[in-house]
């Protein structure tokens, strides 16, 4: 493959969908918004939530098969312009009313549909674009690009939701999807042999248990997909308790549940460029488990400070943030490089699945102990497992080696 041209080919990409997930975020907030506005319940927003992850969930390894079998390039551009169609829905129906709580929450399901086929998609294409040693940069990079997205993609529809209708978000949303579609026709991705083959030479089911075989024949990597399933179940409902810890811990006001939101996304921003410049850790294995302890640490500190402590929780939670591109980076960039391209689809699809089906997990067991302990004990417990988590991965030689096996691999 010549990937001489690769940073031109990169950036169109990222570009294109950099503005995509701006404008979904736009659209993600304001549908959000509106069904707080209208519901004032918890239980609507939770099976919203629900709704846009579950089905990507569900659908994650299946999609990742047939990402495999087809042209990545008609995937890519197809399912941004699902998600666009799918939401032109609302569009419509706001022309005779106001939008059912059924329907906001269908779209959102049916939307997580779309991206159930992009997500490994844009993974697997990556490598095929960007040089091997630059893979852990790029995804760097990446993560700060989608964070940046997502605040300004939250800021501007703080601003048009009170004076635009979600119709006027849908246009942006539609728009955004169409950019990042022109982005992946300007660019050229190099097709496998393996795509033009598979349909007539081998069943479906049999590509996709020929994809888990793929992985699970790489040792450490195997590994990394599981230790991120026990890292979801643990993080996710810190992440969901991150407002109940600024307004009930420390008393504070919706304002500085908000600042410690944003400070966790502006630590993932700054992480994403650090690693971006500096590429993280040669052994990437001890990066990870490093990175694990750069969340798990903080956790348990927020959970020891003094209910007049809000302060140190906002620059902890910078410290988090900044640990999650040295987290994903790396395993992405791992997968990408150790698993054979033809299977990349079916991989991501498996990862994307085995952590997003943890999420609801992680949230069904904070739900049943955090209210009876307390929001700050939960805080302690959890960062000390996520910190059990980080001793594991040097304790398992697969993932504390896993550049050193790297290399004989090779």
């Amino acid at each position: 493959m010549n990937k001489t041209n690769w940073k031109k080919d990169f950036y169109i990409l990222w570009a294109g969908q950099a503005v995509s997930v701006l404008t979904s975020s736009i659209l993600q907030m304001a549908l959000i918004w509106h069904l707080t506005a209208i519901t004032q319940s918890a239980f609507i927003l939770s099976m919203a939530s629900l709704a846009g992850f579950l089905p990507s969930a569900v659908l994650g390894t299946v999609a990742g098969t047939l990402v495999d079998r087809m042209d990545r390039k008609a995937i890519l551009i197809g399912a941004d312009l699902f998600i666009a169609i799918i939401s032109l829905i609302l569009a419509f129906a706001s022309f005779y009313g106001k939008l059912p709580v059924w329907l906001v929450i269908t779209v959102l399901a049916v939307r997580s549909i779309g991206t159930a086929f992009h997500t490994p998609a844009i993974s697997a294409v990556a490598p095929l674009i960007v040089p091997t040693e630059e893979l852990t940069k790029c995804a760097g990079y990446t993560q700060s690009l989608q964070t940046i997205g997502y605040i300004a993609g939250t800021a501007i529809a703080g601003a048009l939701y009170p004076i635009w209708s979600i119709s006027g978000m849908v246009a942006l949303d539609v728009a955004g999807a169409v950019i990042a579609s022109l982005a992946v026709i300007l660019i050229k991705i190099p097709k496998l042999e393996k795509d033009t083959k598979t349909l007539s030479d081998t069943s479906f089911w049999i590509e996709m248990k020929a994809g888990y075989s793929a992985v699970k024949q790489e040792k450490g990597v195997f590994a990394l997909i599981w230790i991120a399933a026990a890292f979801m179940i643990l993080y996710s409902p810190i992440n969901a308790l991150f407002p109940l810890m600024s307004l009930d811990y420390f008393g504070g006001t919706t304002l500085q549940a908000s600042i410690a939101e944003i400070a966790f996304s502006v630590g993932m921003i700054i992480g994403g460029i650090i690693l971006g410049m500096w590429g993280g850790l040669k052994n990437r294995g001890i990066g990870i488990s490093i990175s694990i302890a750069l969340m798990g640490v903080p956790i348990y500190i927020s959970g020891l400070l003094p209910q007049n402590g809000f302060g140190g929780f906002a620059f902890l939670c910078v410290i988090m943030g900044i640990s999650v591109p040295f987290y994903n980076g790396p395993v992405t960039a791992l997968m990408q490089e150790r698993i054979a391209p033809e299977y990349l689809g079916r991989v991501f699809g498996l990862y994307s699945s085995v952590a997003s089906l943890a999420m609801p997990i992680g949230l069904l067991i904070s739900g049943a102990f955090a209210d009876g302990i307390g929001v700050n004990k939960w805080f302690r417990m959890t960062g000390i497992l996520i910190a059990c988590i980080s001793v594991l991965c040097l304790i398992i030689p697969s993932v504390k080696n896993i550049d050193k096996n790297d290399a004989n691999h090779e």
